[in-house]
Order: structure tokens, then C-alpha cells, then sequence
């Protein structure tokens, strides 16, 4: 990559400041020999229990593994029914067919991405367990027609918030919010591990314990097993190194929302139509912009221009769950969920990572809009 390349993510400028922190406390955690669970985690646990704003906090080996225990947790398996997106990363849905029950899809809001809320009654069968809406690219669902569904027909919420670490809603915030909160600290996330990395939370005390339990296992204590588990316990290092980071995320996530603004001004002003270049749109203050992706008629040959000034792009997500081909046998034809799979056709994300620079962001919208511009 040259020089004046712009790429999608910089995470080793991001971490570059804080460098020699970062070795001090690897090299803490290699001279006290405890490398999985203990004094670390308990400490990561309570510090990101407090920035999220739960009561519970419990690591796990990765955002995957999450949601995959907290299914575990809420006793969901075969013959049941879970109701979730097609718009999102392969875990979600993944994990629910892990565990033998079924996912059942609802479309998505074609301006936010997220799950259509007013849809997910008329999914709901004598077989439903849970629900479990994702907080895409950084934008809270619309939790309050959500949990007035699970409330009425008592529903646990799952909430999928891998991407949406810090993200309110007006009810309160992500992941305080469902029976259990599901993060993920891959290294592209805003705050990102060295490594796999994940959480999960709750503000009951009864369901943070069981998935205590299930991530060593299910021993409690050692060696006896009431429950089978699974081995999804955090490693020590990754705890150590995302206490060193924690402190400086909330800088970084309102720097991802400059540069949104930025954006969002840049491309109103630029009068494209719809079909052109379609904004996010933000339902709230409380994005954190994991991803700012816009929607194009013309995705595939916006990127490929893009590509060839040197602008890193993205797609999420090229194919929809329910066309994916491990879940055929959920009989989803083509057209079936038209707003997820438009989006999968025109969805693009450009960067938007903390440090960007206005330089770099006006090289972007530049490009973008020079190109759409020369299609009308």
C-alpha cells in the first residue's frame, strides 16, 4: 500500500500512541503467570461494565462465543425458534443454528439497516424462544417497539451488539437492555483486541452466573458439572491490553461521529439523487458509527473507482443471510426479504476510523461524489 493510499481501517495508528503502554502491561501479565481469567478480567469486566452503563459484565473468548453462551443460557435449542436479521454478520444467525433451533428472518428498515421492529410479530410462532436484533454498523434498534413485543408475548431479547459498544437508545443503553447484551472486540471494532476477544451482559445477577458457568464448562465448582458448556473463557492478555484502550474510546468514538457530520453535510449538499447516494440515516444521537456506509444503485462500480484512487471500501454484507447457502433448507426464495437484499446490492462502507483526518476524508467525498455526479 503507498503512501497516499487511504485504507478502510488503521489499526496500527491507532494503537501506535499507546504502544509502550501496551507492552508494559503484556509484560505485567507474563510475569504473574495467570493467563486466563483472574485479576484482569475481573478488573476489565467492572471498568467496561461501567462505560456501557450494566450492572453484569462477563468475558468471553469472543463476540461469537457470546452469543453463542447466551443462547446456551437461555436454554434455546432444537425445536425452537429464534427471530433475527438477514442483514448482518454470519454469527448471528450462525450461533442460533449451533445450537439446533431455527432462525426465522425479518426484514430490515432500508434507512438504518437494523431489523424492522413493527415486522417481528408477525414472525412470531408457538415455537418462538427469542429474539435477537442486531445494533448495526453502531445505531441502536428500535428497542422500544421491540420490547414491547417481547413484554406481550415474553420473549427474552438476545441483543447482538457487536459493533455497538457505548450506543444509547432512548430507553436506555445497548446492552443493558435484553435478558443478555452480546460485544464483540474483534480488531475492527471501535474498541478493538489483539485478537479474539467478547463479552457478555445482563443486569441480573441469576443470568450473568450461568454464563460464568457455561464459559468454564459448566463446572461449578471445578470438575463437577451440572450443565455441559463450553471452554469461551477470556484470555488474561486481551482483558490487560483492553484496559489500556478503554480510556481513550470515547475520544475515538466522537471522532468517528465528526467525521460522519463531515460526511452527511458533504453528501446533502452535494444533490445526488436517492438512487445515486443514500446517507444513513441516524434515528439517533447515540451511533457510534462502527461503519458509515452509504447506498448506491452504482456500488460495484463506485468501489471499483474508489479502488483505483487508492480508497479502501467495503462491503456489508455482499449476500443476506436467508440466500446464504448453509440455510437453503429454510426455503427463503429470492425476493422473499426485498430490503435486505437490495441492501446487500448497494450497500457501501467508506472509512470513517478515528484519526481519518479531514485531509483524507475530503480525498473520499471528493471521489465519491465526482464519480456519481459524472452518471447523472
Amino acid at each position: 500500500m503507498s503512501d497516499d493510499a487511504i485504507p478502510m481501517l488503521d489499526v496500527a495508528a491507532q494503537n501506535e500512541p499507546l504502544t509502550e503502554r501496551l507492552i508494559e502491561k503484556a509484560a505485567e501479565v507474563i510475569r504473574s503467570g495467570r493467563f486466563i481469567l483472574g485479576a484482569e478480567v475481573e478488573a476489565f469486566e467492572s471498568e467496561v461494565a461501567d462505560y456501557i452503563g450494566v450492572e453484569h459484565a462477563v468475558g468471553v473468548s469472543s463476540g461469537t462465543d457470546a452469543l453463542l453462551v447466551a443462547l446456551m443460557a437461555l436454554g434455546i435449542g432444537p425445536g425452537d425458534e429464534v427471530i433475527t436479521t438477514p442483514f448482518s454478520f454470519f454469527a448471528t444467525a450462525g450461533c442460533i443454528a449451533r445450537v439446533g433451533a431455527t432462525p426465522v428472518f425479518v426484514d430490515i428498515e432500508p434507512g438504518t439497516f437494523n431489523i424492522d421492529a413493527h415486522r417481528v410479530a408477525g414472525a412470531i410462532t408457538d415455537r418462538t424462544r427469542a429474539i435477537v436484533p442486531v445494533h448495526l454498523f453502531g445505531q441502536a434498534c428500535d428497542m422500544e417497539a421491540l420490547l414491547a413485543v417481547s413484554k406481550k408475548h415474553d420473549l427474552p431479547i438476545i441483543e447482538d451488539a457487536a459493533q455497538a459498544i457505548g450506543t444509547q437508545s432512548p430507553v436506555g443503553a445497548v446492552g443493558s437492555l435484553g435478558a443478555y447484551g452480546c460485544f464483540s472486540f474483534f480488531p475492527s471494532k471501535n474498541l478493538g483486541g489483539f485478537g479474539d476477544a467478547g463479552l457478555v451482559t445482563t443486569t441480573e445477577g441469576s443470568l450473568a452466573e450461568k454464563v460464568r458457568v457455561l464459559r468454564a464448562h459448566g463446572g461449578k465448582p471445578k470438575y463437577h458439572h451440572a450443565v455441559i458448556g463450553g471452554n469461551f473463557r477470556l484470555d488474561a492478555l486481551q482483558a490487560a491490553l483492553l484496559r489500556v484502550k478503554l480510556p481513550e474510546l470515547r475520544g475515538w468514538t466522537e471522532d468517528r461521529r465528526r467525521n460522519a457530520e463531515r460526511y452527511d453535510a458533504a453528501f446533502a449538499s452535494a444533490g445526488l439523487p436517492d438512487d445515486l447516494l443514500r446517507t444513513p440515516s441516524r434515528r439517533l444521537e447515540g451511533h457510534i458509527y462502527n461503519q458509515y456506509v452509504i447506498r448506491t444503485s452504482r456500488r460495484d462500480d463506485l468501489q471499483a473507482h474508489l479502488r483505483a484512487q487508492q480508497i479502501a471500501t467495503a462491503i456489508y454484507y455482499p449476500v443476506p443471510l436467508h440466500r446464504q447457502e448453509c440455510f437453503a433448507y429454510l426455503g427463503y426464495e429470492q425476493g422473499a426479504l426485498p430490503e435486505s437484499e437490495r441492501a446487500s446490492a448497494e450497500a457501501l462502507a467508506l472509512p470513517i476510523f478515528a484519526g481519518l483526518g479531514e485531509g483524507r476524508q475530503e480525498r473520499i467525498i471528493e471521489a465519491v461524489v465526482g464519480f456519481l455526479s459524472g452518471l447523472q
